[in-house]
C-alpha cells in the first residue's frame, strides 16, 4: 500500500516538528515546509493527499494559499485543514469553509483529535484515491474497447448470446453491430467450426476457468472465412471475448517466429561473442604488457632488451587490432560515443607526428608535418578520437608507400566569430586506389584489392572506424587517389574555439611511486598471469596482499579478514565481481559494506563500466592498465576514506 502524502504549512519550525510528532506513522508521507510558496511547488511535484495549513503567516496566509492549491486543477483534490490559534467564530470558519477547507485543528492542539481527525481523512483520502484510480482504469478500458482493432464483446454466459460488441466487428466480419445485439455468438463461427467452438466456451463456464486462448474460423456477411484468435475469460456470468483477426499472419507466422528467433539468437551470440572476446583477448595482453614492464625494469643485456622491445611492440599491436574491432562493433551497436574537451590542437598533432616518425624512418620516407600559421591551438574537440582518426590515416599512408613523403597538413577552411572549420590531410606517395575501389575501402574488412591483406597486413578495419569517428563528430571525409602516384585523404569539421589548457607536469617518475604504508588489499583474479602481475606491482609499493581467483572466494575471505581495499575482477568462475560485490554493498555490516571496490575488468564497453558503478564498485580500471593510473586510484580511494573517517 503506497503512503498518502501530507503536506505540513506553519511559519513556526516549531510547531511543524511538533504537529509531525502527533501524526507521524508508517503509512504516511510527511512534506513541510514554513514558506507558502515553497509550499505550492511541493504540491505541484507531489501527489499531496491532505494539506495541514497554519491560517496566520507572514508572505501569505492560510486562506489565499488554500484558495490557490483549490483554483489549480493539479491540486484541487487536496484535502485540506487548518491548524490556527485564532478565535473559533462562525465567521472564520467560514471563510475557511469557503477557501476550499474540510476542517479546523485549534491549538494548542489535542493529541486525540489530531490523531483521529487526520486518521478520518487518511481513510478519506485513499478512498477518494481508490475511486479516482477505478474512475480512470473504466474511462481507459472503455475508449481501449471502442477503437480496438479486435472484436471485443460480452455474452450471457447461460446462453452465449451477445450482451455488447465493439464496432471492429464492421471492419472485420462486414456486420452492423447494433444488429447482432442479443444474437448468438455461435452463428458467426463457420459451420465446421461451431461445435468445437460452443465446446470452448462452455468448457470455460462448467470449469471456472479463468482464461482460455483457441483458434476457430467465422463467417463473415459476404460468407468469406477468417481465421481469429479467440481469447476468453468468464466472470459472474459474463463471458469475455478477444477475437482476433490472423488469417493474413496464420499462413507465415510459424516462419516470422522462427525468423525472429534466430534473429535475436545471433545479435546474442554476436554481443556474448565481443564480451567474451574483449575479455579473453585483453586478459592475456594485460599480462603479456605488464610482464613485459616488470622485465625491463631488470638487469638485461643488449640482445635480451632487444627481444623485450620487439614484445612490447608486438603486444602493443595486438592491443591495437583488438581495439580496432571493439571499436567497430561499439559504432556498429550505437554506443560510441565522443566526449569533447579543452585541447591544445598542436600537441595532439605533435604527439601523432612523433610517435609515427620512426615507422616513416625504418623504411627511409619524409614524414612531413605542416600546421597552417592561422590554425588554433585551443579547440573544444575529443583528441582521443582526433588522435585516432591520425594515427590510422598515417599508419595507412605509411604501410602502403614504398618511397617519397606522407604529408599531414592542418589548415583553416573557414572562421567565425568563436568557431573554425579546420581542414586536416593525409598525403602520401603510395601505391593508390583503383577509382572502382574507392567507395569500397571504407567498408568494414574491406581493403583495395584482393591481395593486399596478404601483402601489406591488416584488418581492413581502420578506414571504417576514421570513417566513422568523423561522421560522429559531424565532420565530413573525402579521398583522391591515383593509381601509383599516390592518395589523399581529408577531413573537415567545425571546432568551438578555447583557451589553450595547461600543461600537467609530473615529475615522478613512473617505476619510483610512493609506497602505502599499513594498507592491505583483496585482490580477486582468476587468472594466474594476472595474479602474479598485479601482486608484485602492489608489493613493490609495499602492500599486503592477498589473492583469489572467484567472487565466492571473496565473500568468505571478507568474512574472515580486514582490507583495506578490494580489486575485483568482473569475469570470474563460481561468483562474478558484479554478484559478489552487490552481496558486499547490501549483506555486510559496516565498515565492510563500505569498503572501496575498483573494477578489474577486460571489457573496454562503456555499458560494463556504468554497470559496475551502478552495481556499487567505486572506480574502474579497464585492462591493459598503467601501474600508475593503478597508483592513482588506489591513493584516491584510501584519502577519501580517511576524510570519511
Amino acid at each position: 500500500m503506497s503512503p498518502v502524502n501530507i503536506l505540513v504549512v506553519d511559519d513556526k519550525e516549531e510547531n511543524i516538528i511538533a504537529l509531525e510528532a502527533l501524526i507521524k506513522r508508517d503509512d504516511i508521507r510527511i512534506f513541510s515546509t514554513t514558506s507558502p510558496n515553497e509550499a505550492l511547488k511541493i504540491a505541484w511535484d507531489n501527489s499531496i493527499s491532505i494539506a495541514l495549513i497554519d491560517v496566520q503567516m507572514p508572505e501569505m496566509d492560510g486562506f489565499e494559499l488554500a484558495s490557490m492549491l483549490k483554483s489549480n486543477p493539479r491540486t484541487k483534490d487536496i484535502l485540506i485543514i487548518f491548524v490556527t490559534a485564532i478565535s473559533k467564530e462562525t465567521k472564520y470558519a467560514v471563510k475557511g469553509f469557503d477557501a476550499g477547507a474540510v476542517d479546523y485543528l485549534y491549538k494548542p492542539l489535542d493529541p486525540y483529535i489530531t490523531s483521529a481527525k487526520v486518521d478520518a481523512f487518511i481513510r478519506l483520502s485513499r478512498s477518494q484515491i481508490e475511486i479516482r484510480e477505478k474512475n480512470q482504469e473504466l474511462e481507459n478500458y472503455a475508449l481501449i474497447v471502442k477503437n480496438a482493432a479486435d472484436i471485443i464483446c460480452t455474452l450471457d454466459a447461460k446462453t452465449l448470446r451477445i450482451l455488447s460488441i465493439n464496432q471492429a466487428v464492421e471492419k472485420i466480419l462486414h456486420y452492423n453491430h447494433d444488429d447482432l445485439h442479443r444474437k448468438s455468438i455461435i452463428n458467426l463461427a463457420v459451420a465446421e467450426d461451431q461445435l468445437a467452438f460452443k465446446a470452448k466456451l462452455e468448457e470455460l463456464i462448467a470449469d471456472n476457468l479463468s482464461f482460455i486462448v483457441f483458434e476457430f474460423r467465422l463467417e463473415a456477411f459476404d460468407k468469406q472465412q477468417i481465421w481469429v484468435e479467440c481469447r476468453a475469460s468468464s466472470r459472474n456470468g459474463v463471458v469475455f471475448l478477444n477475437i482476433r483477426d490472423i488469417s493474413a499472419n496464420k499462413s507465415y507466422l510459424a516462419e516470422l517466429i522462427k525468423s525472429k528467433e534466430l534473429a535475436e539468437y545471433g545479435k546474442r551470440v554476436k554481443e556474448t561473442f565481443l564480451a567474451n572476446m574483449s575479455h579473453e583477448l585483453r586478459t592475456p595482453i594485460n599480462g603479456i604488457i605488464g610482464l613485459t614492464g616488470l622485465l625491463k625494469d631488470t638487469e638485461l643485456d643488449n640482445q635480451q632488451q632487444y627481444m623485450i622491445n620487439l614484445l612490447n611492440t608486438s603486444s602493443q599491436s595486438l592491443l591495437g587490432v583488438v581495439n580496432d574491432i571493439l571499436d567497430i562493433s561499439k559504432i556498429e551497436a550505437g554506443k560510441f560515443s565522443i566526449l569533447r574537451t579543452n585541447i591544445n590542437l598542436y600537441d595532439v598533432v605533435n604527439a601523432v607526428h612523433g610517435l609515427l616518425k620512426f615507422k616513416a624512418d625504418e623504411k627511409n620516407l619524409e614524414l612531413i608535418l605542416k600546421i597552417g600559421d592561422n590554425v588554433p591551438k585551443g579547440i573544444l574537440a575529443d583528441s582521443l578520437r582526433i588522435n585516432q582518426i591520425l594515427m590510422n590515416l598515417l599508419t595507412n599512408a605509411i604501410k602502403f608507400t614504398e618511397r617519397g613523403y606522407v604529408k599531414l597538413s592542418v589548415t583553416v577552411e573557414k572562421e567565425l566569430e568563436d568557431k573554425v572549420m579546420l581542414k586536416f590531410s593525409v598525403e602520401d606517395t603510395g601505391i593508390g586506389i583503383p577509382a572502382h575501389r574507392l567507395n569500397k575501402i571504407f567498408d568494414s574488412f574491406e581493403q583495395a584489392e584482393a591481395d593486399t591483406t596478404s601483402k601489406y597486413g591488416g584488418t581492413g578495419l581502420g578506414l571504417t572506424i576514421v570513417k566513422n569517428l568523423i561522421e560522429l563528430k559531424g565532420g565530413k571525409l573525402t579521398v583522391s587517389s591515383q593509381i601509383g602516384t599516390g592518395s589523399i585523404f581529408s577531413f573537415t569539421n567545425w571546432f568551438t574555439l578555447t583557451d589553450v589548457p595547461q600543461k600537467n607536469i609530473n615529475k615522478t617518475q613512473v617505476k619510483f611511486l610512493p609506497h602505502f604504508n599499513n594498507v592491505k588489499v583483496l585482490v580477486a583474479e582468476d587468472n594466474i598471469v594476472n595474479q602474479f602481475l598485479i601482486a608484485k606491482v602492489l608489493k613493490e609499493w609495499n602492500v599486503a596482499t592477498v589473492v583469489v581467483d572467484s567472487g565466492k572466494k571473496v565473500i568468505e575471505m571478507l568474512k574472515l579478514h580486514d582490507f583495506d581495499l578490494i580489486l575485483m575482477d568482473t569475469h570470474m568462475p563460481e561468483m562474478d565481481g558484479y554478484h559478489a560485490t552487490k552481496i558486499i554493498r547490501l549483506e555486510f555490516d559496516e565498515p565492510k559494506r563500505s569498503i572501496p571496490i575498483i573494477s578489474l575488468s577486460a571489457s573496454s564497453t562503456a555499458y560494463e563500466q556504468q554497470q559496475a558503478i551502478a552495481i556499487g564498485m567505486n572506480d574502474v580500471l579497464s585492462k591493459p592498465f598503467q601501474p600508475q593510473v593503478l597508483h592513482q586510484k588506489i591513493e584516491a580511494l584510501l584519502k577519501t576514506e580517511v576524510l570519511k573517517n
